[in-house]
């Protein structure tokens, strides 16, 4: 199954700018996870300085990922100062061999 990842670098002010858009982008990411695609979703670094979503699909992750990336809130207020799309090669997921998955 291709999988893909999305990347985000955010803008050095994440933390203040994000407070308006925090809920409708956490409500894209809930959302698009219970249509199916999006499998793993998180910020990156503490404080956050950008952000990694899994997408799979059975045909081309990559279409979800983009359409992600287009309705997002945060993408539409200049939150995201870059993004990439690109295919990852799982060789390994301890997530899928534990009990109840992950």
């Amino acid at each position: 199954m291709p999988v893909v990842l999305l990347s985000y670098e955010y803008v050095a002010d994440i933390l203040e700018r994000r407070k308006a858009h925090r809920e409708a982008h956490l409500a894209h990411v809930e959302r698009t996870t219970a249509e199916g695609g999006l499998v793993v979703a998180g910020a990156v670094g503490d404080p956050p300085h950008g952000a990694v979503f899994v997408f799979e699909d059975d045909a081309d992750a990559a279409g979800p990922a983009a359409e992600f990336a287009a309705g997002d809130p945060y993408v539409a207020a200049g939150l995201v100062s870059d993004r990439r799309i690109e295919p990852w090669t799982v060789v390994s997921n301890a997530w899928a061999s534990r009990p109840g998955g992950r």
